[in-house]
């Protein structure tokens, strides 16, 4: 007779991987969004295993796995969570959970977790010895599970599972978040920028653009902890196209929307930048600085952009992975910042960074009547300028730099070689 396993998660995407993979190891896979539903099936009929999920619209996850182990004490209850941590583990041991895994995970990482608790069902004689070792075992088990991921499992893991759950994603929640994506890499522009405008010349040119990237880096640190849909870091999902996860076609237009949505959050932020008059710090300098930042990115030349951008989204791109790689916040954080302080110390190229700072630049010149440098030509920022030589070479080459040198890369050394394993021999 085949084991029971019953899935609690308010993501569609979660259920249908666990009913997918379960489903494939022999396992009757009952799967519901809703925790009292949830409770109700487990206390009618007997599973072997749970999987709850820990945040869900209008319950606790916690006190789900406490619910469980009242109504049906001999199921082993697996927590699955997209905020992990050392104290909520240890807490959910101590309620009744005998394992622990984090999202975004692999089939081997789900797979490995519910034998781990399975064997301790089987092997435990009472309820009290059980639950004493429960508690003894979860003060070491989330060092091991909190060890930060290797970059085989961050392949496998962006190639079938990030990429697909973004595309499968709601249409507006994708816009909303690609709106707030936009802002936030606005945010760290205008940091940087605030920070400083009157900076070189006191601490010399390159201690200045250091200083601009490190606290750019609070930009990408919004997107991937906070939240958000961001056109670079999306076009990591290059590598589930070639893994033939999802379609070319459904990736591009995917990228579009989220293209579109980072350029209406950038444009607000600029808005936001000019109307609130901070650009008139230090008697105006600090709105003249951001004029010349602006006028500088329409004059380079399309060649120039276009590598720029190459060398930018490979780091930023690498930013993202080695994020996905930290189990914790703090991992991500440092993960994040060196490579977007590289980029910007560099003075690579980053598009929706650009959807900021050309407008604002546009907005003083325009409206606040602030001249661009003498070395420009004054009609050389517009608009025709903003998306012809900057935005299309800048978008062509973060594809290439994120696309190609970080998620191929990857797939290619990671993926494609299981792949053509899997293909018999003729």
């Amino acid at each position: 007779m085949a084991q029971r396993l019953l899935v609690i998660d308010d993501e569609e995407i979660v259920l249908e991987s666990c009913r997918r993979i379960f489903s494939e190891e022999g396992f009757n896979v009952v799967i519901t969004t809703s925790p009292a539903e949830g409770m109700k099936l487990a206390a009618d009929s007997p599973f072997d295993v749970i999987l709850v999920d820990w945040k869900m619209p209008g319950f606790d996850g916690m006190d789900v796995i406490e619910e469980l182990e009242r109504r049906t004490p001999d199921s082993a209850v697996v927590m699955i969570s997209g905020f992990p941590s050392t104290g909520r583990a240890v807490e959910a041991m101590k309620r009744g959970a005998m394992d622990y895994v984090s999202k975004p995970f692999t089939p081997e990482e789900i797979t490995e977790a519910v034998k781990h608790a399975m064997q301790r069902k089987l092997t435990e004689e009472k309820k009290a010895l059980g639950r004493f070792e429960k508690i003894m075992k979860s003060v070491q088990f989330p060092t091991a599970t909190l060890e930060d991921k290797p970059p085989q499992t961050i392949a496998e893991t962006v190639a079938s599972t990030i990429g697909v759950s973004k595309t499968t994603s709601p249409w507006f929640t994708v816009f909303v978040l690609g709106i707030l994506a936009g802002a936030y890499i606005g945010f760290g522009g205008l940091l940087s920028t605030a920070v400083t405008f009157d900076l070189a010349k006191v601490m010399g040119i390159g201690f200045s653009k250091f200083m601009a990237g490190a606290v750019f880096s609070v930009g990408l640190m919004l997107v991937v902890i906070a939240g958000a849909e961001l056109f670079t870091g999306n076009n990591l999902m290059l590598s589930s196209a070639m893994a033939g996860k999802i379609t070319f076609g459904t990736m591009s237009l995917r990228w579009s929307v989220v293209w579109i949505a980072n350029l209406v959050g950038s444009l607000f932020l600029a808005l936001i930048f000019y109307f609130s008059g901070l650009w008139k710090t230090g008697g105006g300098a600090l709105g003249a600085s951001a004029v010349g930042i602006a006028y500088m990115k329409v004059n380079l030349s399309f060649v120039e952009v276009l590598f720029r951008a190459i060398g930018c989204n490979w780091l930023v791109c690498l930013a993202v992975w080695m994020a996905l790689a930290a189990r914790q916040t703090s991992g991500k954080i440092f993960a994040i910042f060196f490579p977007i302080m590289a980029f910007v110390a560099i003075g690579f190229e980053h598009v929706v960074a650009n959807m900021y700072f050309i407008p604002a630049g546009i907005f003083l010149h325009n409206w606040a009547g602030i001249a661009g440098p003498a070395a420009y030509d004054p009609a050389s920022l517009n608009w025709l300028s903003f998306l012809w030589k900057n935005l299309l070479p800048a978008t062509i080459g973060n594809i290439i730099g994120g696309g190609v040198f970080v998620g191929m890369s990857y797939w290619g050394a990671y993926i494609r070689p299981h792949e053509q394993k899997a293909i018999p021999a003729r």
